[in-house]
């Protein structure tokens, strides 16, 4: 599998590539850093101490013409232009950048009509279990509790929330019956007056090196109930990603997130 990384000088990028390159069925085809980046020519196993051969750039035909998927963690406008290109040169793309709005996410969805495309707020198989555990417990908290989603990321993450506290939002969300737009509430200041019942409240914390922290409260009457997941290292989202390509091996079109690829539906 000839897979190429985005962003491949960043915190994500590098794990990405050490990932890769320890995977016996695969080969590292590119790897691409935006213009201008001071990482440019640079051997992109540098960091390891194992030259490979394969050179940071910012050539996006090049890198397309030779891969056969990409990997992208970095942001909305960057991994529509990646899109865009992997629809052309037929690469497929597993997608872990967040932030998108909802006229992007439809972009995502539509280029399924053409390319394989597997899309997730967070590529942990354990994160990916959580959301199946949340639903679960969505349904039966449904009245009497109240609930809230706290993360906590690195001080240099620029998206708050989380795209992976969002997916968990939406499907406790949808296990109610609700609408998370409609039900959502983003921080809390002043006089807020008592709590509305059937609001999903989200606080989020930035600071350190804190990779990524994701705990529900269900909140009752004389009880309460936590479902956290913590991540103490990248690999677990660049573990995620490789299986999603693996998956994907099968998949010549369609839009699909991790729970398709760990058989979670």
């Amino acid at each position: 599998m000839k897979i190429a990384i985005a962003g491949a000088s960043g915190r994500m990028g590098r794990m990405l590539i050490e990932t890769v390159l320890n995977d016996p069925a695969a080969t590292l085809s590119g790897a691409l850093v935006r213009s201008g980046s001071a990482h440019l020519g640079q051997d992109a196993g540098a960091f390891l101490g194992k030259p490979t051969g394969v050179l940071l750039t910012d050539d996006i035909e090049r890198v397309f013409a030779e891969s056969d998927y990409l990997i992208d963690f970095t942001r909305p406008d960057g991994t529509l232009q990646h899109l865009e290109a992997a629809q052309r040169h037929n690469v497929k793309m597993v997608i872990g950048t967040t932030g998108f709005d909802n006229a992007q996410k439809a972009q995502l969805r539509a280029a399924g009509d053409k390319i394989g495309v597997v899309f997730a707020s967070n590529m942990s198989v354990g994160v990916n279990v959580t959301l199946k555990l949340l639903e679960f417990a969505a349904k039966h908290f449904a009245t009497g509790y109240d609930i809230e989603i706290i993360e906590a990321h690195h001080r240099h993450k620029v998206d708050a929330p989380s795209g992976t506290a969002l997916t968990m939002g939406e499907v406790i969300a949808g296990a109610l019956g609700r609408n998370l737009d409609d039900c959502a509430v983003y921080g809390r200041e002043g006089v807020t007056g008592e709590r509305d019942p059937s609001t999903i409240g989200f606080s989020a914390i930035r600071g350190g090196d804190i990779v990524g922290d994701h705990t529900v409260l269900f909140a009752g009457t004389g009880e309460r109930i936590e479902i956290t997941h913590k991540s103490s290292s990248r690999l677990s989202y660049a573990q995620g990603s490789l299986r999603a390509v693996h998956f994907l091996e099968n998949h010549q079109a369609g839009f699909f997130d991790m729970q398709d690829v760990l058989g979670l539906r």
